[in-house]
C-alpha cells in the first residue's frame, strides 16, 4: 500500500496543535504532535490574522525542521463559535425504483438539501456542514442512513440538521494559509470528528453528551441513536477562568494562567492540606500572597457558571432524560483538577473525561493522548477516511561524488616451510648407521669416548643424584631448523644408551663358572 502523511492544525485561542501522521492503509502512526501559544484568536474564530499567522508560521518550520519534510497543504477545523443549527429536508423520486437505494443517492440528497437551503445573507453566512438525522422511504419513516440503503422505494426524503457559521471567519483561516503558500485540503466541523475520536459507538447509540471545554469556547455536542442530535456553543471557557485570577490577584494573564495550570482545581472544601498553601506573589513591593483555596474558590465560581449554561443547553434540547452513557468532558479545560467531580454533583449524570481512544500508534509521547490533543488527532482520523492525499513533500537525498576506489594487489605469501620430523627411531643389536644427512645439516659431531664403570658403582651413583626432570626449552624463533636438529640428537643418544645398557645388563646377569660375572665384549 502507498504510504501518505496528513498534517492537520487546530487553530484554538489559547494554543495550536500542530499533528503530522504517517498513513499506510488503515494504519495511522502519529509522527510529530506539538502544542504552542497562539495569538490573535478569540472564540476560536481568527480576529487578526497577522497576529496569528506569526506563531502558526513558526509551530510549522519547527515540525518541518524536525521531520525533514516539506508541507504542502494540512486539514483544519472550522470555527466552533457562532454557529446556529437549522433543520432542512430533502426529497426525491427515483428514476427506477426497482434498484437498491444506494450510499452515492443518500449522498446526493444531502448535497441538495444544503445546496437548497436558504441563507439569510450569502455574503456573511456558509454552511459548515449538515448531519443527516432520518430518511422516509414508501412505507417507512424514521430510518437512519445504514438502514435505509439497500431499501425498495420510489421517493427518498430525508432530515437534515444543518450548521450555519461566519464566512468572514472562514476567510480568515484562508488568508493565513494563503500567505505562507500552504493549501487547505479540508475544513472539518468539530464537533463530529472529535466525537468519532474520543467516543465508542456504544456511546453515541444509547445517549451522551460531549462538552468540549476550550480556552474561549465550551461546545455542546448531544448524540444518540448515533447521530448528533443537537450542538450549541457557550461563548466562554478556560480562558474565562484565567481572567478571573488575573483580576482578583492584579498579575499579568500569563502568570495567572501559570498558577491556574499548577494550582487550579474546584472544589476548595476538597483540596485537604494543599488548600493551607500560601503562594507569594513577588511582583512588587509588599509581597502578594494567596491561599490556594481562594484561587480554588473563584476558579469554582466559574466553573459553576460553565456547568449550569451547559445543563441549560442540554434541557432545551429536549434530550435530557436520553443520556443514557452520561456526559463525558473533553479539550483543556477537562483537566482541571475536581471539574469532572463537580459536573456529577451538580448535574446527577455519569461524568468522565474523554481521551483520544487507541485508534492510532504514536512516537511522540503521552502528550498527543490527552484530551486538548483530540480535535488535532480527530481531524487526521477523519482524513485518513476521506482518502485525503499526501499532504507532504520529502526533499530527495542529495549524494556527494564518492570518490574512486583505491585498487590494491594482493602480494602472495611466501610459503611457509613445514617442521622437519622424524619418527622415534628403533634400533637393533649391531645397526649402524646416521639417521640425517651430514652434508645436510653438517658435519657429524663424534662424542668423546666415556669408560664405563661397574655396575654396581653406576648404581650407586644414580641413586646420590636427584633425578631431574627433562624440560624443553622453548625453540627460537630466528632458528626453527636447530631446533628439530637438537630433539633428533637428543632422541638418537638416548636411544643408543638406553639400548646398551640394556645389553650389559643382560651380560652381567649370565652367571659363569667360578662366580665370575661375563664382561663387556667392548672392553
Amino acid at each position: 500500500m502507498e504510504e501518505r502523511y496528513i498534517a492537520s492544525i487546530d487553530l484554538g485561542t489559547s494554543k495550536l496543535g500542530l499533528c503530522v501522521a504517517r498513513v499506510k492503509g488503515d494504519d495511522v502512526q502519529v509522527v510529530y504532535y506539538k502544542e504552542t501559544p497562539s495569538a490573535g484568536i478569540r472564540g476560536s474564530v481568527v480576529a487578526n490574522p497577522m497576529k496569528a499567522s506569526a506563531p502558526l508560521r513558526k509551530a510549522i518550520q519547527e515540525a518541518e525542521d524536525e521531520l525533514m519534510i516539506k508541507i504542502l497543504q494540512v486539514v483544519v477545523g472550522m470555527p466552533r463559535s457562532d454557529v446556529r443549527q437549522e433543520t432542512a429536508t430533502g426529497g426525491i423520486v427515483r428514476s427506477n425504483p426497482e434498484d437498491y437505494i444506494t450510499e452515492e443517492e443518500v449522498e446526493n440528497l444531502k448535497a441538495m438539501a444544503l445546496e437548497s437551503y436558504p441563507l439569510d445573507d450569502e455574503s456573511s453566512q456558509i454552511m459548515y456542514g449538515a448531519v443527516a438525522q432520518s430518511f422516509s422511504i414508501d412505507d417507512q419513516i424514521q430510518l437512519v442512513e445504514s438502514d435505509v440503503v439497500g431499501t425498495l422505494s420510489k421517493e427518498l426524503e430525508g432530515n437534515f440538521k444543518v450548521f450555519i457559521g461566519s464566512r468572514r471567519a472562514t476567510a480568515a483561516v484562508d488568508k493565513i494559509f494563503n500567505s505562507m503558500g500552504i493549501a487547505i485540503a479540508k475544513k472539518y466541523f468539530l464537533p463530529d470528528v472529535v466525537a468519532k475520536t474520543v467516543l465508542t459507538e456504544e456511546d453515541r447509540q444509547s445517549g451522551v453528551a460531549l462538552v468540549d471545554i476550550g480556552a474561549g469556547v465550551t461546545s455542546v455536542a448531544i448524540y444518540q441513536g448515533g447521530i448528533m442530535r443537537s450542538y450549541v456553543a457557550i461563548p466562554f471557557g478556560g480562558k474565562t477562568i484565567t481572567g478571573d485570577i488575573r483580576s482578583e490577584c492584579s498579575i499579568s494573564e500569563d502568570l495567572a494562567e501559570k498558577i491556574k495550570i499548577k494550582f487550579g482545581a474546584c472544589m476548595p472544601g476538597k483540596l485537604a492540606s494543599l488548600s493551607e498553601k500560601v503562594l507569594q506573589i513577588r511582583l512588587t513591593e509588599p509581597y502578594k500572597e494567596v491561599t490556594v483555596k481562594y484561587i480554588s474558590e473563584v476558579i469554582d465560581a466559574r466553573c459553576r457558571e460553565i456547568i449550569n449554561a451547559v445543563l441549560y443547553y442540554i434541557q432545551e434540547s429536549g434530550l435530557e432524560n436520553n443520556l443514557r452513557a452520561g456526559i463525558v468532558l473533553t479539550g483543556g479545560g477537562a483537566s482541571l483538577v475536581n471539574f469532572a467531580n463537580l459536573f456529577k454533583e451538580l448535574s446527577g449524570y455519569e461524568v468522565r473525561i474523554g481521551f483520544p481512544r487507541h485508534l492510532f500508534s504514536a512516537s511522540v509521547g503521552t502528550g498527543v493522548y490527552n484530551p486538548s490533543a483530540a480535535a488535532a488527532i480527530g481531524m487526521v482520523l477523519a482524513a485518513k477516511d476521506d482518502r485525503m492525499p499526501d499532504c507532504i513533500t520529502r526533499p530527495e537525498p542529495v549524494w556527494a561524488d564518492a570518490p574512486e576506489a583505491e585498487t590494491y594487489v594482493e602480494e602472495e605469501p611466501e610459503p611457509e616451510e613445514e617442521p622437519f620430523f622424524v619418527p622415534d627411531a628403533t634400533f637393533s643389536q649391531g645397526e649402524q648407521g646416521t639417521l640425517i644427512p651430514e652434508d645436510e645439516y653438517g658435519e657429524k659431531v663424534e662424542e668423546p669416548a666415556v669408560e664405563e664403570k661397574p655396575k654396581k658403582e653406576k648404581e650407586r651413583e644414580k641413586e646420590k643424584k636427584p633425578k631431574k626432570e627433562k624440560v624443553r626449552k622453548p625453540a627460537e624463533p630466528s632458528r626453527p631448523r636447530m631446533r628439530w636438529i637438537k630433539d633428533l640428537g637428543s632422541k638418537v643418544k638416548n636411544g643408543v644408551l638406553n639400548f646398551y645398557d640394556e645389553m650389559t645388563r643382560e651380560e652381567e646377569e649370565e652367571p659363569l663358572q667360578g662366580g665370575e660375572i661375563k664382561k663387556n665384549e667392548e672392553e
